[in-house]
């Protein structure tokens, strides 16, 4: 009953699609013969999205040997706001052809985020830790909150999938980046707890905790200066493209795994915080010296 992969010929739904990992993810589940519903908080940018995926798809239907067949459409969506993703749902059922008893939906991508540090904690401004908090964390609980049930009663008869997007910060704990890590933190935690609680239920949950990945994240971001400019850095360095861990984190999906860190960094990180986790502090606020410095 469950041979067939999940993230082939998917019906998924994927948050912050409009650039990076998340238009990423939607153009990998359309190349996997999938339909997807680009939710992104501009709507032009996802529109993006969807003109790129309809480019891809014409340019493969011109050889005659291959059958391709996919779609896609924007949608708006703020995942900070509960009736924003509510809607997206209903939207998304409308699209595929499912009801709020009877989904569609095999697959629900988390991902929309935003970047935020460059302040030690007591200056990072509330303000900032709202909207970090709004976006990375409150995006992935609405998100889990609202399709979670649809899937928990498909899982029984058709295998479907999670995908929380966390990040390496949400175990690195690294200096002058509290908001983010803390935001990070809670979405691998609800992952944690979503793929515990969906055991045995034909759902899998998969949570992303990449490092550094070539993206814009930055660009909108409320970071300063010279952690901005190392962050672009670090990002020109790693090498490790959006596509390729998109690619790598559905394939994790259909596994049935619940981490993917796709860099070799990140698994560094994840086992010495673990193995060596006081001298793991001490290496961390040095490095974020020396690298200010540097910088």
């Amino acid at each position: 009953m469950f041979g067939k992969k999940i993230t082939k010929g998917a019906n998924a739904v994927v948050t912050g699609a409009g650039s990076g990992i998340g238009r990423a993810f939607a153009m990998e589940i359309v190349r996997r013969g999938g339909r997807v519903v680009c939710a992104d908080i501009s709507k032009e940018r996802a529109q993006e999205t969807v003109d790129l995926i309809m480019d891809m798809v014409a340019g493969k239907l011109k050889n005659p040997d291959l059958v391709f067949v996919a779609q896609a459409w924007a949608v708006k969506c703020d995942v900070s706001k509960l009736k924003d993703v509510e809607a997206l749902a209903i939207e998304a059922e409308r699209i595929f052809g499912g009801t709020d008893h009877d989904t569609a939906i095999d697959l629900v991508i988390n991902n929309a985020g935003v970047g935020a540090g460059g302040k030690p904690v007591g200056e990072t401004t509330i303000d900032d830790w709202k909207w970090t908090i709004g976006v990375n964390l409150w995006g992935v609980i609405h998100g889990c909150h609202v399709f979670a049930p649809r899937l928990r009663k498909k899982g029984a008869a058709k295998k479907c999938g999670i995908i929380n997007v966390a990040s390496t910060a949400s175990f690195a704990a690294a200096p002058l980046m509290s908001a983010y890590n803390v935001t990070k933190a809670g979405a691998l935690a609800l992952s944690e707890t979503l793929a515990a609680e969906m055991a045995g239920t034909g759902v899998n949950v998969t949570a992303l905790c990449p490092t550094f990945v070539k993206t814009n994240i930055t660009k909108d971001g409320r970071i300063d200066a010279a952690s901005n400019q190392l962050a672009n850095k670090l990002m020109e360095w790693t090498g490790v493209s959006a596509d390729g861990v998109a690619k790598e984190t559905l394939n994790a999906l259909d596994k049935g795994q619940l981490y993917v860190l796709p860099q070799l960094d990140a698994r560094m990180i994840w086992r010495m915080k673990r193995l060596m986790p006081r001298s793991y502090t001490r290496g961390a606020g040095l490095l974020a010296r020396v690298a200010a410095k540097a910088f």
